[in-house]
Formats: structure tokens, C-alpha cells, sequence
């Protein structure tokens, strides 16, 4: 594998502004990566090859005048969740109606990552409407896992964590609503990063969330080393005057955070939804380790925790926002009744999981005087937990298992709330990436810490990373042929 392929993103920015190694290199070493692999992947849906070598001829020439760099990812390549807009690239989120209409200019976000010198190759796959847990849609199709292709990435944000878990892409943006980035960097091996609620904005995103639940929804990292995490949150944390969810909050500093001492509380499944004793094992061992550092480990059961998914669903539903339906028909709700009937003989623009999402958004048990209580219960979990990790953190499973086979969620479609409840709860978790299992799948670890304190669960991730390896480069990316036949196989 190419150096560069395995390097974190500031050190080939490093790399680039002292000279021993050229933009133009970096680039095309992940370009070539990306054609190599994509085949088999489906990550990558559209390029932006021509302009990201020109931008990188660029940064090359900045530094041959001796001026400083753009940023701190000076030179560096990226790739993008197609549900943020990227200028004159395709902004669909999968949906056939919004083909042939490029977004106009860059979401905040990706133009503060610009500002900090990253060069956008091109963007990536995304679930229907990005509100799935398996990436596939109608415009793109179907995203493999860079593992074992017979596997899922997750969603939404499945595109970022299979390109970036490739190798091919040394770091990304996502979002996540309900573990949209935290489920594919733990399938596809990588590190994600959900930021505490409001601390990045949201603005250029499609869809969007509304209300309350645009601090639910967050903006964040996809990367394959931990050390790239504090600096791009950096980059794109502030308010910018647009998303009525985004604050001002002040950040401590990864640096500053003493491991021993540090209290720890490890909860090892929610008493509902039962996890894999490969993960649980995993977890343990990453509790162990901090207490032979000198933390302060304590083993603990949550009741509330069995009840994410009602209190993750009554706060999305309190929130409001504009109905599913419509924004599968842009504007104009679709006839649930035409679409399933499509779907039967293969003629519908959706996918099975948006049109049961759509059929059952409103779920009478979660509103009314029950979903009250649901909310409050949520308020009230959100301060037990952050009292129960005091300044500390908490480890807590990414998922229930390793990456399932392709379909595999529909059969078990309440296992990500390991991760929703969090996004409601605000607090800033890190997934932290573990090695790989017996079938050379990835395992991995959510890091949790309270509100605002995103740079204590970077600490940790990067002591996990130096104890346990971190990202591992998948050993051989699978052929199209053989992508196909386990796709095939899995339905």
C-alpha cells in the first residue's frame, strides 16, 4: 500500500508544507486508490478529479513561494456526504427527484473545510434521505463494506465510512441524527466523532432537520487516524448565523486531559438489546485499560437506556419538522399506496425502508401525554448520565454486533439506538475503532462524555488508538465479481 494511503491527514499536511511530499502526489495517490476500490464499493458517486488536481497544483505552488499554508490540512485530500452541498455536484441524498440539479455553493461546513486547506475529491453514498441505517437508494444503488462486500456500512453516512475505511480517503464529513456517522465508521474500521449538539452547523445539509432536532442532528468527522479529530472539529465548530441550533461553546483541549485519575463508567448494553460477546470483550478490555493507566472504572447498569428507542423517537416527534412524506415528494406528500405497489413489481423511485419509515412516522405511542412523559424522561436521563460520568466519560457499544449482512437491519431494525439515544441526550461521542474479529470484521467502542467536553473523548480515542492499533487497512478489498455474488447471495 502507498504511504500515503495509511497516513493521517495532518501528517500528510506536514508532509506537504515542508516539501517532502507534493499535494499532486497526495492527491493521486488517492484518486488512483479510489478507482482502484470503488468498483466493489459504490462508495464514491460523483468526482471532482480535475479540480482537486488543480487545487493541489495550487497548494503545491503556495509552498514553493514559501507562504504558509491554507490551514492545517494543507493540500489534503477529502471526501463528502452527498447530503451536504459541494459546489456543482450532485445534492440528492438519493432521491431520483432531485436529479440533474447541482448544488449551487458549499454547505458551511465544507467551505470552512476548504478554509483549512482540504481538497474535496468528490462525495460519497448516503441511505434514502439519509434516514436509514443501510446505505442504498434508488439513484445510486447499494454501498459494500470494505471488509467483506457480503456486509453492510451502515448509514447514513455508509459511503464516507467505506471509502475512508478502504484506505482511500484519509478523512470525511458526515452527519448523524441517530449514528449516521458513528454505525459506519464502526462497520467499515474508522474513527466518527459525533460532536456535542450545536457546536457545528448544520447549514447545507438535505434534508435538514427543524427545530429542537437541529441540535439533535450533528456535522462531523469520518477519519482513519484519531489525531486528525480535535483539529477538524476546530476548523468547523461555530455558530454561523444560519442554523438557529448552532452555539457558541468553549473547548477544552485533548492535551490537557489526565488519564489517570479520570473517572470512567463502562455500561455494557441497554438491558433490551442484547450485544455480541465479541464487543462486550472488547469493551472490557478498553475499561481494563484505563484503570492499569490509574482511572477510576466503574461497571454500571442504566435502567432509562432500555428505552431509547421510545425516548429517541418521542424527542425526534416533539421537535416537528416537515413529514417524511413530503420530503420524499418534495413538497407534495407521496401515495404510500402507489409506491408500495410499485415496489412490488419494481417500478417505485424508493427504497423498502423510506416507504415503512414513511407508513409509520407517525406513531401514535410516541406522541400525546405519553411522548410528554417520553421527553421528560429523556431530560431527565440526559442529566443522570452526565452526573454518573461527572468530568470523565463513558464507554457504551457502537452497535449490538459487527457489521451484519446486507439486509440484515431489516430483521433486527432497532439495533442502532445504541447510538440515536445519544444524539438526543447532545453529548459528544467518539467511535473508536478496535481491530478486527475472528471473521476480519471491524470491533470498535462509543466514547461518551457530557456536554462540551468533545475533547475528553478524543483523549481516550487517541490512547485507544496508541494501546489497541486503531484503523486497520482492510487486508484485501474484495473484486467486483465477488461484490456482486455476495450481494446476490445476501438477498
Amino acid at each position: 500500500m502507498n504511504e500515503f494511503l495509511e497516513l493521517s491527514a495532518r501528517a500528510l499536511a506536514a508532509r506537504i508544507s515542508d516539501g517532502s511530499a507534493s499535494a499532486r502526489d497526495v492527491v493521486d495517490a488517492h484518486i488512483d486508490a479510489i478507482e482502484r476500490v470503488n468498483p466493489t464499493l459504490n462508495a464514491v458517486v460523483a468526482t471532482r478529479y480535475d479540480e482537486a488536481r488543480r487545487e493541489a497544483d495550487e497548494a503545491d505552488d503556495r509552498v514553493r513561494r514559501g507562504e504558509a499554508g491554507r490551514g492545517p490540512f494543507h493540500g489534503v485530500p477529502c471526501t463528502i456526504k452527498e447530503s451536504f452541498a459541494l459546489s456543482g455536484m450532485p445534492h440528492t441524498s438519493g432521491l431520483p427527484r432531485r436529479v440533474g440539479r447541482p448544488a449551487q455553493g458549499d454547505a458551511t461546513a465544507v467551505a470552512r473545510m476548504r478554509s483549512a486547506g482540504l481538497i474535496p475529491l468528490g462525495v460519497t453514498n448516503t441511505s434514502e434521505l439519509c434516514m436509514w441505517m443501510e446505505t442504498n437508494n434508488r439513484v445510486y444503488g447499494r454501498t459494500n463494506n470494505p471488509y467483506d462486500a457480503s456486509r453492510i456500512v451502515g448509514g447514513s453516512s455508509g459511503g464516507e465510512g467505506a471509502i475512508v475505511g478502504a484506505g482511500a480517503s484519509p478523512i470525511g464529513l458526515g452527519a448523524d441524527v441517530g449514528g449516521s456517522i458513528r454505525m459506519p465508521a464502526f462497520f467499515c474500521g474508522a474513527f466518527g466523532h459525533k460532536p456535542t449538539g450545536g457546536l457545528i452547523p448544520n447549514t447545507g445539509q438535505w434534508p435538514i432537520a427543524e427545530n429542537e432536532a437541529l441540535r439533535y442532528l450533528t456535522t462531523g468527522p469520518i477519519t482513519r487516524r484519531a489525531e486528525d479529530i480535535w483539529p477538524y472539529l476546530k476548523a468547523l465548530a461555530g455558530p454561523d448565523g444560519e442554523d438557529e441550533g448552532c452555539q457558541l461553546i468553549e473547548l477544552g483541549d485533548p492535551a490537557d486531559v489526565d488519564l489517570a485519575g479520570l473517572q470512567v463508567i463502562t455500561v455494557a448494553d441497554n438491558g433490551r438489546t442484547r450485544v455480541s460477546p465479541e464487543l462486550k470483550s472488547a469493551q472490557r478490555l478498553c475499561a481494563d485499560h484505563l484503570a492499569n493507566l490509574g482511572a477510576r472504572v466503574r461497571e454500571i447498569h442504566i435502567d432509562d437506556l432500555s428505552h431509547s428507542f421510545e425516548i429517541w423517537g418521542a424527542m425526534m416527534e416533539a421537535a416537528g419538522g416537515t413529514p417524511f412524506r413530503e420530503l420524499l415528494g418534495e413538497g407534495e406528500p407521496i401515495s404510500l399506496l402507489r409506491e408500495f405497489l410499485g415496489l412490488m413489481v419494481g417500478r417505485s423511485d424508493h427504497t423498502l425502508p423510506a416507504l415503512v419509515l414513511a407508513l409509520g412516522e407517525k406513531f401514535p405511542a410516541l406522541r400525546g401525554e405519553r411522548g410528554a412523559r417520553l421527553v421528560q424522561r429523556g431530560r431527565q436521563l440526559q442529566l443522570r448520565v452526565e452526573a454518573e460520568m461527572g468530568d470523565g466519560v463513558m464507554l457504551y457499544p457502537s452497535y449490538s454486533c459487527t457489521a451484519p449482512p446486507h439486509f440484515g437491519p431489516l430483521r433486527r431494525p432497532f439495533d442502532w439506538v445504541y447510538t440515536a439515544i445519544i444524539n438526543v441526550l447532545e453529548l459528544p461521542a467518539t467511535q473508536v475503532p478496535l481491530g478486527l474479529d475472528q471473521a476480519g470484521l471491524p470491533l470498535g467502542v462509543q466514547v461518551i462524555a457530557r456536554r462540551g467536553a468533545d475533547h475528553r473523548t478524543v483523549a481516550v480515542a487517541l490512547e485507544f488508538e496508541r494501546a489497541f492499533g486503531g484503523w486497520v487497512p482492510p487486508p484485501n478489498v474484495p473484486t467486483s465479481a465477488s461484490a456482486e455474488e455476495a450481494a446476490s447471495s445476501s438477498s
